[in-house]
């Protein structure tokens, strides 16, 4: 009986690792779905290479580095992590670091030049209409809400 139930044994371990191993390569037909999901004609070798080289007492790792060798890095879904995939990865960070700091370099310019300007006003100096405008938009107080909603208040009541 344990001889019947060792060949079962080793073929399901052999197809745990088969899937484990297919739901991490990327089918290169089909590029979206992995070869385990996929029914392209590559797809099913690949799978059945897999199986073949489980059967052959070969290591995930070994089968893993067998098929980017022969198909390339993009055939795995986790590429290795070196200096070409981290700046594909850093890339958004870098670049939203670069627009925070125009951003934060515009701000401190502008208030900078809101400085000047009141030296200048101060030393008596004309402003242009351009630093006229920024000085009003600058030292005119936001209306108050407290008038806003009275007034709305009063709409609604019908006063």
């Amino acid at each position: 009986m344990e001889s019947e139930e060792d060949p079962v044994k080793k073929n399901q371990i052999v197809e745990a690792r088969a899937r484990n191993i297919s739901h991490n390569v990327r089918c290169t037909e089909c590029g979206s779905q992995s070869i385990e999901e996929s029914q392209a004609d590559v797809a099913i070798l690949l799978r059945k290479l897999i199986r073949d080289e489980i059967r052959s007492g070969k290591s995930d790792k070994e089968i893993y580095k067998k098929l980017e060798d022969d198909f390339g890095e993009t055939v795995l879904y986790a590429p290795k992590f070196d200096l070409q995939t981290a700046a594909l990865w850093l890339s958004p960070v870098l670049f939203a670091g670069a627009a925070a700091g125009v951003w934060a370099y515009s701000k401190h310019r502008q208030k900078t030049n809101v400085h000047i300007m009141a030296l200048n006003l101060v030393r008596g100096v004309p402003l242009t209409p351009n630093e006229k405008e920024t000085m009003l938009d600058i030292l005119t107080p936001p209306p108050s809400q407290a008038s806003r909603t009275s007034s709305w208040w009063r709409r609604w009541r019908g006063q």
